[in-house]
This record gives structure tokens, sequence and C-alpha cells, in this order.
């Protein structure tokens, strides 16, 4: 690759040319990614299957993910309205607790 010598440039001339090259990557990386499309579907042609089929998904529809709720499994005895399910971090109330020498049994909820 030439090596470009850029010290003559002024700053507008540098962003611009920055600008440009960037502009240069995407449309390049666009271009990429359809040749690998149309040969992925030329290569799926071929073998008398579907692109879903290759991708292992024997063409069913990815079902989305459903975060289902959690029941609380803790309780803060001052406070019943407060609970935690026992995943992510420990809340305030019960971090206290436990810093104090309580333990996370002490909150179970009954």
């Amino acid at each position: 690759m030439a090596k470009i010598d850029l010290a003559g440039y002024t700053l507008g001339e540098l962003k611009g040319l920055q600008h440009d090259v960037e502009r240069a990557i995407k449309d390049r990386q666009q271009q990429d990614v359809q040749k690998a499309r149309e040969q992925i579907l030329a290569i799926a042609k071929d073998a008398g299957v579907s692109v879903e089929e290759l991708l292992g998904n024997g063409g069913a529809k990815a079902k989305k993910a459903t975060g289902k709720k959690v029941d609380a499994k803790y309780q803060n005895p001052k406070d019943t309205s407060q609970t935690w399910t026992g995943r992510g971090r420990q809340p305030r109330w019960m971090a206290e607790a436990v810093a104090n020498g309580k333990k996370p049994d002490d909150f179970l909820m009954k």
C-alpha cells in the first residue's frame, strides 16, 4: 500500500479525507455482506435447501425469549413490601443487614 504524506493537508482537508475513508469503509462492508449473502443463497439453491434449514432452525421462526417473572425469595422483616428474588444485586436493606452479621437465610420468605 502506498504511503501518503499527510503533512501538507490542512485540518479541514484531513477531516474531509477521514469522512471519505469512513464512507468508503462502510460501503465496502455493505458490498462484502451483500456478496456473502448472494453466495450463501446460491449454495443453498444448489443444495436444494432453504437458508433457514442451513442455519439449523428448520424453517421455524425464531422465538423471542420471554422474561419469566421470578417469585420473591427474600423479604425485609421491617418493611414486608420490600422483597428480592435472589437474582441480581442485593438490595440495600439486605446488604446492610448482612454486613451487620445477619445471614441471608434470616430473610427467607415464609
